[in-house]
């Protein structure tokens, strides 16, 4: 199983609110580099963000998702 990035935040509840937001609508999401950006004020922006993660397979659903807000059929 590929991980593909669908979503990139600079501050951790974002990047959980679209982990959750992906996984009610059944999707397997991750969140990486969450502690990482949490360990030195401006670390998330310099490393390029919080980044959500799915599956290669539930990558353009999950991008339909948050492009719609979660209201995607």
């Amino acid at each position: 199983m590929q991980l593909v990035t669908v979503f990139t935040a600079f501050n951790p509840a974002e990047a959980q609110l679209i982990r959750s937001l992906l996984e009610a609508a059944g999707l397997r999401a991750f969140v990486a580099d969450e502690l990482a950006a949490l360990s030195m004020d401006g670390y998330a922006l310099a490393a390029g963000g919080i980044r959500v993660q799915v599956p290669d397979v539930d990558a353009a659903t999950a991008l339909e998702l948050i492009r719609d807000g979660g209201t995607a059929e």
